[in-house]
């Protein structure tokens, strides 16, 4: 909590770069939306508008960085997810406004963006609109999820120190999704709206 209280001296900026950080990071880090509650909790002075905007402008700039940072993870993935993998996103740039759409579904939830922006960097994603997208979703989850943090906040503090173990599970859960994700027979799922599975393999690491 002391930490907290130094950063929000230096009120917006200081939750903006720390926002950048932790959106940068692929595992071991709380949902922002919790993050933001917390400063919120501590100085009820922050606008609510301006806090949410900021919330989604870090958020997005840290999730740029981590999907550039997993696109160099791509050599370790096997052909056959490679493939998978270019289809998904040659399907969403034929797609008006997919990447924004598929962007804005998922930051509109409170849910954790990590595997999101992996899963776009493994695919080399490179539409503008997935970032459009993610802010505008992140902005709007972001002003409900504050003015509804009275209710269903957890203070950041108790979150370190007494359920790190959810935050290790949300993270489990979150690479056997991008696991998941790059398993589907994407061809087939696209060409005769059946699921199918190609035959997971190790990374080679």
């Amino acid at each position: 909590m002391d930490i907290l209280e130094i950063i929000t001296e230096f009120s917006y900026f200081g939750i903006f770069l720390i926002l950048i950080g932790v959106n940068a990071s692929p595992i071991l880090v709380p949902p922002t939306w919790i993050i933001l509650s917390s400063f919120y909790a501590l100085d009820p002075s922050l606008n609510l508008i301006t806090l949410s905007i900021i919330g989604a402008t870090g958020a997005t700039i840290g999730r740029f960085i981590l999907k550039n940072i997993s696109s160099y993870f791509r050599k370790f993935v096997g052909s056959e997810q490679q493939s998978n993998l270019d289809i998904i996103g040659d399907f969403l740039n034929r797609k008006k406004h997919g990447y924004f759409i598929a962007s804005f579904l998922f930051g509109a939830t409170p849910l954790p963006s990590n595997m999101l922006f992996i899963t776009y960097g493994l695919m080399r994603a490179k539409s503008f609109g997935l970032y459009v997208g993610f802010w505008f979703g992140r902005a709007l989850s972001y002003y409900v999820m504050l003015s509804i943090s009275n209710i269903v906040l957890t203070p950041l503090l108790e979150i370190f120190e007494e359920r790190y173990i959810g935050i290790l599970l949300l993270d489990g859960i979150s690479i056997g999704t991008v696991i998941f994700f790059t398993s589907i027979n994407w061809a087939h799922l696209i060409t005769y709206k059946k699921l199918k599975f190609v035959r997971p393999r190790l990374w080679r690491f």
